[in-house]
C-alpha cells in the first residue's frame, strides 16, 4: 500500500489555496488544520481508506480537475469564463470537507493470505457531529469559514456525488440536479475528476479482502 505524504500533501494544498488569492481562504486554511481534514481518511474500506487519505483524495481530484480544465479550454476557449482555475481549486480541494469529522478509528477483523482472521486498524463512521448529509454539508462547512462561494461553487460541491446521492430518491431534488448540470460547467468538470481520481488514480489504493467489524 502506497505511503501518504501527508506533510507534503498538506503544504501543497495550503499553497494551492493561497493562489487562489480569493478573500478570507486563510479561514479556510486555518479551519481546515483544525478539523482534522489532514488527518482523516477519504472512506472506511475503499479508495484511500488510511490516515491522510481525504488530503490525498482531494489533492487528486484537484490536479484532475486542473488538467480536464486545461484541456477543454484548447477545445473550447470560451469555456474560459465558465470555469475559472481558481473556482476548480476551490471546489476540488473542498468538495469531501465534509468527511473531516465523521471518521473514527476502531479495530476490525479480515482474512489474511492464509485464510486466518486477524485484527486490524481500521475506520468506522460516525455521523452524530453534524447528520446533514455529503455534498450540502461540504458547502455549509466552507461557508460557516467565513468565506464566500459563488453560485456555480455552490453548486458543483452540492451535486458532485451525482447519481451516488441518495437524494435523488426524491424528484424534487433530482430536478434541481438535471438543472444545475445544464447551468453550470463546473458541477460536470468536478464530478469527472472525483471520478477519475477515486477509481483510475486511486485503484491501487484499494484492498480486495472480506472485512468485519470487530
Amino acid at each position: 500500500m502506497k505511503i501518504i505524504e501527508k506533510e507534503k500533501n498538506k503544504d501543497e494544498i495550503i499553497k494551492l489555496l493561497k493562489g487562489t488569492k480569493r478573500e478570507y481562504i486563510e479561514d479556510v486554511i486555518d479551519e481546515l488544520c483544525g478539523n482534522g481534514f489532514f488527518e482523516a481518511p477519504a472512506s472506511t474500506r475503499f479508495h484511500l481508506n488510511m490516515e491522510g487519505g481525504l488530503a490525498q483524495h482531494s489533492l487528486n481530484v484537484c490536479k484532475m480537475g486542473i488538467m480536464l480544465r486545461k484541456q477543454l479550454l484548447q477545445e473550447d476557449p470560451e469555456l474560459t469564463e465558465l470555469l475559472p482555475e481558481d473556482s476548480v481549486i476551490i471546489v476540488s480541494l473542498l468538495h469531501d470537507v465534509c468527511k473531516s469529522d465523521i471518521y473514527k478509528k476502531c479495530l476490525k477483523r479480515r482474512k489474511n493470505n492464509f485464510g486466518q482472521w486477524e485484527d486490524v486498524e481500521g475506520y468506522e463512521v460516525d455521523y452524530k457531529n453534524f447528520p446533514l448529509g455529503h455534498g450540502e454539508k461540504s458547502v455549509i462547512m466552507v461557508l460557516r469559514m467565513g468565506f464566500n462561494l459563488t453560485d456555480e461553487e455552490i453548486m458543483a460541491m452540492r451535486w458532485h456525488m451525482s447519481a451516488w446521492d441518495l437524494a435523488f430518491q426524491s424528484p424534487d431534488i433530482k430536478g434541481n440536479y438535471n438543472k444545475a448540470k445544464e447551468i453550470c460547467p463546473l458541477c460536470a468538470l468536478l464530478q469527472c475528476a472525483d471520478n477519475l481520481a477515486a477509481n483510475i488514480i486511486e485503484r491501487e489504493e484499494e484492498e480486495d479482502v472480506l472485512i468485519q467489524k470487530f
